[in-house]
């Protein structure tokens, strides 16, 4: 499925989203909700698996959003029972934008001791070499998505049940990897030694949840229990609840701070923090580290929403609307000529003029990908008459590709890879370009002494270059790790 508009392909895509449930009837209604909620993660394809005692697995792969498809009785008529797991996809391995119905998830395997379903957000960085091998000793694969070599993996442990199985498959891979996953009686969660991509446990009537997030959790009214740790796996069902193992080497936690920028829902909690108190002071942190005389501060809708409001209540310039977000652009807007495709980002995004007029206006947006959106949104204010337009982003400059699930582009696409700010201002052609340190990032999320060297607490590789995992994969084709110098 490609771009809807111009605005897409300047956003970094958010990796995937998985839910799962068990001990509750119909649960894979309760998943395609948790799936609803988890849209923001992957609006590409989405997919449920489901078992019930007497029919076995039934599965339901489709593209698209969760509304178009999960929504309705007919299909989910077909998939019974009181355990069912669930994911949302943006490709970020395997045919980017291009995207079979073989690549969408769950995958599901039989074993000699049952089948089981996998889904995993996440990006495994070793995934070529594991193919390689894999496929050298006879495996056969579907899809293109690294995700199924956790399958045959495990097709291939000696371990005599599932779980330990996939703990088996897991210690082979690198890179992150929070799955969701199930066999005829069990629920699975486990995530990879760093912690990188989020998960959580959640508890409704007498039934269990995990999700990628808690604002999934609160669609189904179920309550909030505790994050899954950095390297934990559990294994849940109805007759014994919840136990915990520890199958990875212990290593501190680097999880993703991108999550806390822009990934996740503002609705959502991560680490005990509200992900919206947290972009609020990204924007109060912003304002005292790149304060500017204006009149108004603007967000870019939605993702700027939060650092704006931080940034006006810090700085006592009056947070406005200036830019007006149409709410009802689909991705499957038809762009039939070069003239409508020009016309992008105003089907997007349209600008206040009456208040915009004669105004010096601060935008806050959460990032600057490749700056081919932050140009046209100048020009629409400028065009509506604004007399200043001063750019204040939410994130240090993006320089570095991710690969641990986020759809980067090349690093050489990263405006911040080869320019320096006052570049990327003359480039972006606006008054001033700020962007948060990335000290200053760490205070927003809680961490007060900054981002102390060799104590950093999250992944930042996108901003950093320093990347807790290697990428061997990248490395093995060529890319170049930051070099003492950098």
């Amino acid at each position: 499925m490609p771009p809807a508009h111009p605005f897409d392909d300047d956003k970094l895509r958010e990796e995937c989203g998985v839910f799962g449930v068990v001990g509750l009837a119909d649960a894979a209604n309760f998943v395609a909700l948790g799936l609803h909620a988890l849209q923001h993660r992957g609006q590409e394809a989405g997919g449920i698996v489901s078992h019930a005692a007497g029919v076995g697995f039934n599965s339901a792969r489709r593209f698209g959003y969760v509304r178009d498809n999960f929504t309705k009785a007919s299909l989910m008529e077909t998939l019974p029972g009181p355990l069912a797991i669930g994911h949302v996809r943006y490709s970020t391995a395997g045919s980017k934008g291009a995207t079979q119905i073989r690549d969408v998830q769950p995958f599901f395997g039989e074993f000699s001791m049952g089948g089981a379903a996998i889904a995993h957000n996440g990006n495994i960085t070793n995934a070529d070499a594991l193919r390689r091998e894999l496929i050298d000793r006879g495996s056969i694969f579907q899809s293109s998505s690294d995700s199924e070599c956790i399958i045959h993996l495990m097709a291939r442990s000696l371990q005599r049940n599932i779980p330990e199985r996939m703990k088996d498959a897991l210690r082979r891979c690198e890179g992150a990897f929070s799955v969701v996953a199930m066999t005829r009686t069990k629920l699975i969660g486990v995530r990879d030694p760093l912690g990188v991509r989020p998960l959580v446990l959640g508890k409704v009537g007498d039934g269990w949840v995990l999700s990628s997030e808690t604002c999934a959790l609160d669609i189904i009214g179920a309550e909030f229990v505790r994050e899954i740790e950095a390297g934990e796996m559990v294994v849940i069902t109805e007759e014994d609840g919840v136990t915990s193992y520890f199958p990875f080497e212990r290593q501190a936690a680097r999880f993703c701070i991108f999550e806390h920028v822009y990934f996740s829902r503002p609705d959502s909690i991560i680490g005990g923090k509200s992900v919206y108190d947290t972009r609020r002071n990204i924007g109060v942190e912003l304002a005292k580290e790149a304060p500017v005389d204006a009149d108004l501060v603007c967000p870019v809708p939605d993702s700027g929403t939060p650092a704006a409001i931080g940034y006006s209540q810090e700085s006592g310039i009056p947070y406005a609307m200036g830019i007006i977000r149409n709410q009802y652009m689909g991705r499957t807007f038809i762009e039939p000529t070069e003239q409508i495709r020009n016309m992008g980002v105003r089907l997007k995004l349209n600008v206040n003029r009456a208040l915009i007029r004669d105004k010096r206006v601060i935008l806050v947006d959460d990032s600057v990908v490749r700056g081919t959106t932050s140009r046209k949104i100048k020009e629409m204010i400028l065009d509506a008459g604004a007399a200043e337009v001063h750019f204040r982003i939410a994130s240090p400059p993006t320089a570095w590709p991710c690969f641990y699930g986020v759809d980067t582009p090349e690093r050489e696409k990263l405006l911040a890879a080869t320019m320096s700010e006052e570049e990327m201002r003359d480039h972006l052609g606006v008054d001033s370009l700020k962007f948060i340190s990335l000290d200053g990032l760490y205070r927003a999320v809680g961490v007060a002494e900054g981002r102390a060297p060799g104590g950093k607490r999250y992944c930042d590789a996108c901003f950093s270059g320093e990347y807790p995992v290697a990428p061997s994969d990248m490395l093995d084709k060529g890319f170049q790790l930051k070099t003492a110098a950098e």
